[in-house]
């Protein structure tokens, strides 16, 4: 049955790849609205995670925010099908590109791409490494086939995917060999090489492995973040100026100003963060679970 649900995915996939692009967007916003409707688990993280970071917001504010989430996150699982079966034509296609720096310079430093989980960050990816050969750090996912499906898919277009345990030592070698190195720590990993530190004035649980990197790799640290746009019509991937003082002497100071920069973007369109996980799942000692 795992075998023939994986075959099933893979050929919705394939399917939704042909499709034109706005029709797979539209189509992925409408189920997400109608699943939003339903009690679920994913709903209760999400409504928990907004009500931690906007207590100034209603109930009413909540409630239309949590459903824009759902219409985004929805439509960004379909529209994996363009972006792990579509040419990579189609892909140049829908996706906009604002940088302030040379992405294609093959005389730059050491250089860490810092993403952070918005929906738009898987097109983000795939589209850099259309330009400029990469490594991409991952997470492994507990269904082995769903894992290897994204690995190869994500890294069809020369992205070199090295799974997050993998050894400091091989990221900096990487960086030293010129290779950027994209990765994203914005998410709750466990309080092993972490430091707990404001997110929206809540004590959220923040990976120091982007400060640790760049000081191993003298690597500098540029921000991207991946919008969808309005009206259907693509995405824009915007790529920041490097970090200033980043990497400071305190890896704290490094994942609370982190955190302060995606507060900043978060603002823009906040219904396009990835409040389905679960930010605050591990608390300061002493504190009560959130969810």
């Amino acid at each position: 049955m795992q075998q023939f649900g994986h075959l099933l995915v893979v050929a919705l996939l394939r399917a939704l790849s042909i499709l034109p692009y706005q029709w797979v967007a539209r189509l992925g916003s409408g189920l997400g609205a109608a699943l939003y409707r339903l009690p679920s688990r994913r709903k209760h993280i999400v409504l928990v995670n907004l009500r931690l970071c906007f207590p100034e917001k209603t109930e009413r504010e909540f409630d239309e925010l949590a459903r824009d989430h759902f219409r985004h996150v929805v439509r960004s699982y379909l529209e994996r099908g363009i972006q792990w079966f579509g040419s990579a034509q189609r892909i140049r296609n829908i996706v906009q590109v604002e940088s302030a720096i040379d992405l294609e310079d093959k005389n730059a430093p050491p250089t860490i791409f810092m993403g952070f989980h918005f929906v738009g960050i898987e097109i983000g990816c795939m589209f850099y490494s259309l330009k400029m050969p990469a490594a991409s750090l991952y997470t492994h996912m507990s269904n082995t086939r769903l894992c290897d499906l994204a690995r190869r898919q994500r890294g069809r277009f020369g992205a070199e995917m090295i799974e997050r345990s993998t050894s400091a030592r091989k990221i900096v070698r990487l960086l030293h060999e010129g290779k950027p190195v994209m990765l994203a720590a914005d998410m709750d990993h466990g309080i092993e090489n972490s430091v707990f530190v404001p997110f929206f004035g809540v004590q959220a649980c923040t990976l120091t492995s982007v400060s640790r990197l760049a000081k191993m790799g003298r690597a500098r640290v540029v921000p991207f973040v991946t919008e969808v746009l309005p009206d259907f019509k693509g995405y824009r991937l915007n790529v920041f100026a490097p970090l200033s003082d980043f990497p400071s002497e305190s890896e704290t100071n490094d994942a609370r100003s982190m955190n302060a920069f995606l507060e900043t973007q978060i603002l823009k369109f906040p219904a396009q963060y990835y409040w389905v996980h679960r930010r605050f799942k591990h608390r300061p000692l002493g504190m009560p679970a959130v969810y």
